[in-house]
């Protein structure tokens, strides 16, 4: 998109851009990826930072995306079958690189493990832990009260509340939680599902998917150390 372009275009319309600036100094409404290799990544929502700067280049905005292990018959549940070395390191890479996370309750207080070291812990754990703390995250509760260390509480407007991350933010937020993601889902938000497939059958225990949902379409499938598949599935 060129200068003339946002020329043509109504203040409102700005409210809802991401811009990628390498090595420019924004005045306001930015956003630094410190995780990134390449050179320092911004995001703008000002009208004025775009005009005053024509060489900035649009990005997209963030994709949610609502990733798990689960089994073959479809059911989520951590301690029925704990990930191997291969695929825990694929978890804690997936952490770090992403932008943030929002998580249904339940999925929060059980996450909540990761808030104090335990001697007991390997190295990838303890590496676990700090990304996990390092990251934003958003709680989607209206029963709790608080929340710990790097994390917001969302009792309401949630359709906005996501909009509005998923506008400001660049790369990925995860969702944490089926309940979550069904909500999510109705509202027309998750990006991309993510299905991690054990060579396991429950039989019971809570589903994937909390509730039915559109068509989607399988774009990627991989093999992730010896026996898990990753289906990424996305919107048909």
């Amino acid at each position: 998109m060129n200068i003339r372009h946002f020329l043509d275009m109504d203040r409102s319309d700005f409210a809802v851009l991401d811009i990628e600036c390498r090595g420019l100094d924004l005045a306001a409404g930015f956003q630094r990826d410190e995780a990134s290799s390449r050179q320092p990544h911004f995001c703008a929502t000002s009208a004025q930072a775009i005009l005053k700067n024509p060489g900035v280049e649009i990005c997209s905005m963030a994709k949610l995306v609502f990733g798990m292990n689960q089994s073959l018959d479809g059911y989520v549940d951590h301690q029925e079958f704990a990930p191997g070395p291969a695929l825990f390191r694929h978890w804690i890479e997936h952490v770090r690189g992403l932008s943030g996370s929002v998580y249904g309750r339940r999925m929060y207080e059980v996450m909540r493990y990761w808030d104090e070291d335990r001697p007991e812990w390997s190295a990838e754990e303890f590496d676990f832990a700090a990304a996990w703390r390092s990251q934003p995250k958003w709680v989607v509760s209206r029963s709790l009260k608080s929340v710990g260390p790097n994390a917001t509480l969302v009792e309401d407007d949630l359709e906005a509340v996501i909009r509005g991350l998923k506008a400001r933010l660049v790369g990925e937020i995860g969702v944490s939680g089926p309940d979550l993601a069904r909500s999510l889902t109705d509202l027309g938000l998750i990006d991309e599902y993510r299905l991690y497939l054990h060579p396991v059958v429950l039989g019971r225990g809570k589903p994937f998917f909390a509730g039915p949902r559109p068509p989607l379409r399988l774009v990627a499938s991989d093999l992730i150390g010896e026996d898990v598949i990753r289906l990424t599935y996305v919107p048909a």
